[in-house]
């Protein structure tokens, strides 16, 4: 099994993105345009990181990385966006099935 370290600025990007993500996901209205650019902006940073260049990317890696964002004590999750066949509803990622 390959063990992943990843630097914490890479993983402060990430968060970022997830926080963006949920920004946009409770209120797609409010500055939609904004948030929208900044995960594109977030998404190249993270993409073009060293690490990246240095480790190989791969897949699995983006999982953990993803991973990595979720866990310690800044931790962040992803709010989940589902249809239920009338709206979008956004929840917790405690409600995930």
């Amino acid at each position: 099994m390959t063990s992943f370290r990843f630097p914490d600025d890479l993983i402060d990007l990430k968060r970022q993105q997830i926080r963006i993500y949920n920004r946009l996901a409770l209120r797609p209205a409010v500055g939609a345009a904004e948030l929208r650019r900044e995960l594109i902006r977030l998404s190249c940073l993270i993409s073009s990181h060293a690490y990246w260049a240095e480790h190989g990317w791969s897949l699995v890696g983006r999982v953990e990385l993803f991973r990595a964002a979720r866990s310690g004590p800044d931790g962040v999750r992803e709010l989940v966006v589902r249809w239920n066949g009338e709206d979008f509803v956004v929840t917790g990622p405690e409600a995930q099935p």
